[in-house]
């Protein structure tokens, strides 16, 4: 790990360095200035923000509505300006015939025009985008009281989350979560052990800006696991020039008595950026009408975030870190027969459990039996302009490292222990523009190593590699936009063989070299995924209000680790769950036809799908032959994992 965070670091120095060295071929640095007025009065409108998505760069116009952004290349870019209460402004702007351009913005009680970045070569609005999206922005954020950022969207059109805790949330796109909807941070595949359903998001939701959500297949642009959808987190863009600017924010919630505090600053020196975040938050067990307050569903969470950059006219170069430290109790819902209050446990045999107090229910302590995830994250993401081409890198790190105290008689001593480590990488290369056609091609993955540390083994050791080139191109013909792209992915599989035996100091479960006495718990396997995916589609524009859309998509996805190898019980969930080594990947065919209606004051969305999917794997009950509960551990239900072929369809209004 040290030597990828001095692989990062070099990166970003070598960046910092571009402006002098011969590497740098780019252009003139060029100045675009110009005037920013409302269309009916024709006066200046001071506060609004310029800015340039494929830059992460723009400015803010002052009191006379002027504004001027340095340091910008050659070539053609897409510009955004936006100002609360008027339709956001956005304009195709050759810099090498184009320095000044004014804008006039139109007042709107709706949103339109929205640029968007996710799922697509280049920034492009929302509304050429043929993939049905739909976006969040801050003031949404916040106005969506939540315990953690996947509750912001749940309400969304087509998105929905599992929740099994006030902090732990997984999206769901058109009825698919898991490993099929892949969450992002900043454009950086977001690696936690995904396949979990009591595994949060970890991310710091007041370190996000704004949220982007791909309802549909994005294999294309970020392989396997995007067979649902995308949910991208993006944090706020670097402050205009010369400025720094600092937020605090508070909240408290009287349910569970929720008290957060969080503090940002964030600078900008002639392009050198930098931006820092910490928060805090705390809870005491929630209350329902029902039972009172629920033991076992406190939580303690600690957030830091940082980034430097360069932004110049040769690109821009980021550095970014964060880390999540989150302590959440595990809630069993056992109860007194007799007063039906809570009872918890505090011996391994679990023969007594003596009933909750009323202090333990309201205090902010983390009780005994408890999950400790800690998530550390540092990646770099540069774009480098070369002539009339550009090159986009992303390289990260991270390590989620999850533990779960499940042994009342020994507190210290995690029962599921897994350490993750992930490597990711994102090349792409945007190809000058011909003819109006705009091509990006491209190659991503990761490289994965999990690492069982603990007494209690649910999926086994095993390092994981993904590799997926593609290329994607896009047009747009005055009433028209197409997009086509295709893909092809390929993930290897190698686990280690496992036996365990019993510890005699303390009687639970340790991993054993020799397989003489030990129980086999899991085996040696190497398997290769591999399959190909694509879209094509369009969007066409009927009138100044109406707007068609249509998509075709194949998806796909390779199995993760616990659909494949599983073999233990899951702290927490009371199930013994079972792998297939004979699965195949999944495919899925899903077309997408929308209409949208935007004016002034009022927009409109109306999209319907159909999704199939071939090899779908699901989460079945074992019976036994009296069509009992199979049960291999006591106390535990016994689930395996099993495919089928799977139909989806439906429609959503907005």
């Amino acid at each position: 790990m040290k030597t990828i965070y001095f692989l990062l670091l070099l990166l970003f120095l070598l960046s910092a360095t571009r402006e002098s060295s011969a590497f740098n071929i780019v252009s003139a640095k060029i100045v675009l200035t110009g005037k920013v007025t409302d269309q009916e009065t024709g006066e200046p409108i001071p506060g609004a923000t310029i800015y340039i998505p494929d830059l992460k760069t723009g400015a803010v116009s002052d009191g006379n509505g002027l504004y001027k952004i340095n340091n910008l290349p050659q070539g053609k870019l897409l510009i955004q300006v936006m100002f609360i209460g008027y339709k956001t402004a956005v304009e195709r702007v050759d810099l090498a015939t184009t320095q000044t351009m004014d804008f006039v913005l139109v007042q709107t009680a709706a949103e339109v025009n929205e640029v968007v970045v996710t799922g697509t070569s280049m920034a492009n609005e929302i509304k050429h985008n043929p993939v049905p999206m739909v976006t969040v922005d801050r003031i949404g954020i916040q106005q969506n009281l939540s315990t953690n950022v996947i509750d912001a969207i749940a309400k969304l059109p087509g998105i929905s989350a599992v929740t099994t805790g006030p902090n732990v949330s997984k999206p769901f796109i058109h009825g698919l979560g898991f490993n099929r909807v892949l969450t992002l941070y900043d454009g950086v595949r977001q690696e936690g052990q995904q396949w979990g359903d009591e595994h949060g998001i970890e991310v710091d939701e007041n370190s996000v800006d704004r949220i982007e959500v791909v309802k549909g297949p994005a294999s294309l642009t970020y392989g396997s696991d995007a067979l649902a959808g995308v949910v991208n987190l993006i944090p706020a863009p670097p402050v205009p020039n010369g400025t720094i600017k600092g937020r605090v924010l508070a909240d408290y919630q009287s349910n569970n008595g929720l008290s957060l505090g969080s503090v940002s600053l964030a600078g900008n020196d002639n392009g050198f950026v930098w931006s820092g975040t910490a928060s805090h938050k705390q809870t005491t067990n929630y209350q329902n009408k029902y039972d009172g307050r629920v033991y076992g569903t406190a939580f303690k969470e600690t957030d830091l975030n940082g980034n430097i950059g360069l932004t110049k006219h040769w690109g821009y170069a980021n550095l970014n870190f964060s880390l999540f430290d989150d302590l959440q109790e595990i809630p069993d819902g056992s109860r007194d027969s007799l007063t039906r209050k809570f009872t918890k446990q505090i011996t391994e045999a679990d023969t007594f459990r003596p009933i909750v107090t009323g202090s333990e229910l309201n205090s902010y302590k983390i009780a005994t039996l408890h999950q400790h995830v800690q998530h550390y994250k540092v990646y770099s993401s540069n774009s480098f302009i070369i002539g009339d081409s550009k090159i986009g890198l992303i390289l990260g790190d991270q390590q989620n490292v999850r533990r779960e105290f499940s042994h009342p008689e020994h507190p210290d001593l995690a029962g599921l222990y897994l350490v993750l480590n992930t490597f990711t990488y994102d090349l792409k290369y945007y190809l000058p523009e011909f003819n109006n056609w705009e091509t990006t091609i491209g190659i991503n993955g990761m490289a994965q190593n999990n690492t069982n540390k603990g007494t209690e083994f649910i999926i086994p050791d095993y390092r994981q590699f993904d590799i997926g080139p593609f290329a994607l191109v896009q047009r747009s013909l005055n009433k028209l936009a197409l997009s086509a792209g295709v893909r092809y992915d390929l993930r290897r599989f190698n686990n280690d063989a496992m036996f365990v035996l019993p510890d005699p100091q303390n009687g639970f479960d340790r991993q054993v070299s020799s397989p003489v006495g030990a129980d086999h718990r899991f085996f040696k396997f190497n398997h290769t995924f591999s399959g190909f995916s694509g879209s094509i589609g369009a969007t066409y524009k009927l009138s100044n209000c109406f707007l068609i859309k249509g998509n075709l998509a194949r998806g796909f996805r390779a199995p993760n680790i616990a659909e494949i190898s599983a073999n233990g019980v899951h702290p927490g969930t009371l199930i013994y769950q079972i792998g297939n080594t004979g699965f195949k990947p999944e495919f899925s065919l899903q077309g997408d036809l929308g209409v949208s209606y935007s004016s002034t004051h009022v927009t409109g969305n109306a999209e319907i799908f159909t999704n199939t999917i071939s090899n779908y794997i699901f989460n079945q009950k074992l019976l036994n032959d009296r069509g009992g509960d199979s049960i291999i551990v006591t106390g535990n239900q016994t689930f395996k994992y099993q495919q089928a072929k799977a139909q989806l369809y439906g429609g959503e209004v907005s």
